[in-house]
């Protein structure tokens, strides 16, 4: 995931190229697992991306304006499917009513659900509690009908406590960024909770299992049906993502981009899962850090180059990321204050009066939220013909 999802609140923090090069020394070969579960998902289409989604993420909010509502959600995901023509959705985040009401709406409108609960800096006990009754209610869908996926999470090894030393997110990025961490024990341990999630997954849910990873993270993907990865690379030539992408493959089992995207400034590309390390939240209000220019054309190319690339290759799956970060509005009058310039979200929050926190606000569509909607209209008509 965008590390700023969970680590917004302060300046700095580890690259995922340095943590992947950390990792990456380790050098233990992939354990083999289990294999498969009882419903293996279907075969990519030769051509273009089997389910074209966006993923929205369900929070507490920072203020009762922020918060998630239930009027919100059912406005939102209307204009997902009707305005995006996404024909899924990937619902995340913490809050098992908050998760399943909202999967519920999605399957409602017609939409394909890949649902993937995560709690952050939580016991790992209560993070599986956590995610054996929101898959309970997944499979209670799935029996209905529904088409839906569950995915167990989303790379553990920065959310979940007791793989990389430190009681917080923050304190594991400092941890992994001061290089006090043993990295074998650690694939060790990430190895054993992963393991533990899928089977947690297998007893709750008959559909198809699916694990949202980094890029290179090392996982046994014997455990599961589809491969996921959260993927955010920056290369200046197609063939680069499709070299990236293809060994991703070689497991045989269908593809899912769990994440993709970039915030909307000159040069974000480039910074990957910490383009939202521009803010500095020990100021009131946050302010920018620096003279980044805001481009939600710049937001905009990305993400339709990388839906070509996935399309081009026969995804099974891409989830951009994401559809809204509600503590992070638009100010045009401000651009030092201007938070939605460091966000992933296609759509821009603007709040009826700015400089109030408790401001009642809306939405509008940035340039990429256009963009995805033209692609994925695109796609839809040309399977009609």
């Amino acid at each position: 995931m965008s590390h700023g999802s969970t680590a917004h609140n302060r300046r700095g923090g580890i690259s995922r190229a340095q943590f992947l090069a950390a990792a990456g020394a380790v050098g233990a070969a992939v354990p083999l697992g289990a294999a498969g579960g009882t419903a293996a998902a279907a075969p990519p289409p030769r051509r273009g991306v089997r389910y074209r989604s966006v993923c929205y993420t369900l929070v507490p909010g920072e203020t009762p304006g922020t918060a998630w509502s239930a009027r919100r959600m059912r406005s939102d995901l209307r204009a997902i499917a009707r305005d995006l023509h996404a024909n899924s959705v990937k619902v995340t985040g913490d809050g098992v009513d908050r998760l399943t009401a909202t999967a519920s709406e999605a399957v409602e409108r017609g939409l394909h659900v890949w649902l993937e609960p995560t709690l952050s800096d939580r016991p790992q006990q209560e993070t599986l509690d956590h995610l054996a009754e929101t898959g309970r209610h997944a499979e209670r869908l799935r029996r209905q009908g529904a088409d839906v996926h569950l995915s167990v999470g989303c790379e553990f090894w920065l959310l979940v406590p007791g793989i990389v030393p430190g009681e917080t997110v923050l304190d594991r990025i400092k941890n992994l960024q001061d290089g006090t961490v043993d990295f074998v024990d650690m694939q060790r341990k990430l190895d054993a909770f992963t393991a533990r999630a899928a089977a947690v997954g297998r007893s709750v849910f008959r559909g198809p299992l699916g694990y949202a990873a980094a890029q290179d993270d090392r996982v046994d993907w014997n455990l599961f049906d589809v491969v996921g990865i959260d993927y955010y690379s920056a290369f200046p030539r197609r063939e680069s993502h499709v070299r990236e992408l293809r060994k991703h493959l070689r497991w045989g089992k269908p593809l899912a981009i769990t994440e993709f995207g970039t915030c909307a400034y000159e040069g974000a590309p480039q910074t990957g899962g910490m383009g939202w390390d521009v803010v500095d939240h020990t100021k009131q209000p946050p302010e920018i850090v620096g003279n980044p220019v805001r481009s939600e054309r710049t937001q905009a190319a990305y993400v339709s180059e990388l839906l070509d690339v996935f399309e081009e290759m026969g995804l099974y799956a891409a989830m951009a990321f994401e559809f809204l970060t509600a503590d992070a509005p638009h100010r045009a009058d401000s651009p030092r204050h201007d938070l939605d310039l460091a966000s992933y979200a296609i759509v821009k929050p603007i709040k009826d009066e700015p400089a109030d926190p408790a401001s009642d606000w809306h939405w509008e569509p940035k340039e990429a939220f256009h963009a995805l909607a033209r692609r994925y209209a695109r796609y839809d008509r040309d399977r009609r013909t």
